[in-house]
């Protein structure tokens, strides 16, 4: 379909979805699923002090970063206060344990049915995490004194109540998977931090006396969002020749044909931000247990310049690390030589592998100090700006660009497959 004169691309193409009746039932689909996340995200637990628990998280940064994940639903404690934050760490454990368990090596090797058999280990080992996370948090907020003192019944009930609501959540979220549009958990997670976005904008007009270092801070928030959709794009082309011999009749012949293989950046994606997250407030979490002068300077080592710099070299640290594992999953020297496939210059099997794995190390210099950089922006946009009452979350950020690009795409290849024209090239 041709693209109408003065509409641009992407209204054009929302247009083109919303007339196909199929395409349109599933990205209402995805809508109501998150309306029902945003709902049941505003169903709180019973015995919360709303006043104590706002303290707890102007005080402490890692409940800052759980409620990232939960999309605001724990600064309410609501029934799905711990989100999807479970799941996304049974799946890391998982993703890290495959290349060293012999058995999940051999269930990556299976094809669909392997990765549905390890999908489905990753939900059972969601559970008990999502118990034991839902435990410490409210052993954690009854010390901070958000939690009123409860009994062993009340305890479990709320323990149950935490788990079952991060089950419903990823549930809705292979939902959205299968009958929506885009990537159904990732979408969660956008979805909670744009609903706190009218409370970030309300914070600018209260700071509206710092008007030209809002102004500088919204600059920066563009470039930064655009420097995350160059690098989230961005890969490295390796030319890949087909041979292979077909016999008809009693002669032989053979058959050639040229591809490529797009080796990403930041194949990483956002994994080494959350890594390194948790290791920098690590000895702040510690430090709340105890007082005196180390336990002060840890609870407020988040606005000192060493804090900024560990952070930025655990991301480029942790941004290595992920990769390598994630290229050993690939198998890609494996597979090319399975299917026939090698690349002009280089031996097929080690020598491809060493060939591949030195072009993924140099790449991964670029992706890893860009995640390093977006992991300290909020310091550096803190202390060019001035304001410091509007929070840059780079995490954040990172998630939605990534979330955004990746349900354009879909809905781009939906249209494709209709015969519509799409909005990326």
């Amino acid at each position: 379909m041709q693209q109408r004169r003065g509409r641009p691309r992407l209204l054009q193409a929302l247009i083109d979805a919303f007339s196909l009746p199929d395409l349109r039932r599933r990205i209402l689909f995805t809508l109501g699923i998150l309306v029902i996340f945003r709902f049941v995200a505003h169903i709180p637990l019973p015995g919360v002090d709303p006043a104590s628990l706002r303290d707890m998280f102007d005080q402490n940064q890692l409940l800052g970063m759980l409620d990232l994940f939960s999309g605001g639903a724990m600064r309410n404690f609501s029934i799905v206060a711990m989100g999807v934050y479970p799941y996304i760490t049974a799946s890391i454990i998982m993703q890290l344990m495959t290349p060293v368990v012999p058995r999940l090596q051999a269930l990556a090797r299976e094809g669909e049915a392997g990765r549905n058999k390890i999908n489905m280990y990753t939900h059972w080992l969601m559970v008990p995490l999502a118990a034991l996370q839902g435990y410490g948090q409210i052993v954690w907020l009854t010390r901070g004194a958000a939690i009123v003192e409860i009994d062993t019944l009340t305890t479990v009930t709320m323990v149950i109540s935490l788990s079952a609501g991060t089950v419903f959540l990823v549930w809705l979220g292979e939902l959205i998977t299968e009958r929506g549009i885009g990537n159904g958990v990732s979408l969660i997670i956008f979805a909670g931090i744009v609903a706190g976005l009218p409370e970030m904008v309300g914070q600018g007009f209260i700071a509206r006396e710092q008007f030209v270092g809002l102004t500088g801070f919204i600059i920066l928030a563009l470039a930064t969002i655009v420097v995350i959709v160059i690098f989230t794009e961005a890969h490295r082309r390796i030319p890949v020749h087909y041979s292979r011999s077909v016999f008809r009749g009693r002669r032989m012949y053979r058959q050639s044909g040229s591809t490529h293989i797009p080796l990403r950046v930041n194949t990483a994606g956002m994994i080494p931000l959350i890594f390194a997250g948790a290791m920098v407030i690590l000895p702040a979490t510690i430090a709340s247990y105890f007082t005196g002068g180390v336990a002060s300077f840890f609870q407020a080592w988040d606005n000192h310049w060493s804090y900024w710099m560990v952070f930025f070299l655990l991301t480029v640290g942790f941004a290595f690390f992920y990769t390598m594992i994630m290229f050993e999953q690939m198998q890609l020297a494996d597979t090319l030589q399975k299917q026939g496939g090698f690349v002009p210059g280089v031996r097929p099997g080690p020598a491809t592998f060493s060939y591949l794995s030195g072009v993924m190390t140099r790449i991964t210099w670029g992706g890893a100090l860009f995640l390093g950089m977006i992991a300290i922006m909020p310091f550096v946009a803190r202390h060019i700006t001035g304001v410091q009452v509007v929070a840059l979350s780079s995490t954040a950020m990172l998630i939605m660009v990534g979330v955004a690009l990746d349900t354009m795409k879909q809905l781009e290849s939906q249209l494709l497959m209709r015969r519509y024209e799409g909005f990326l090239k």
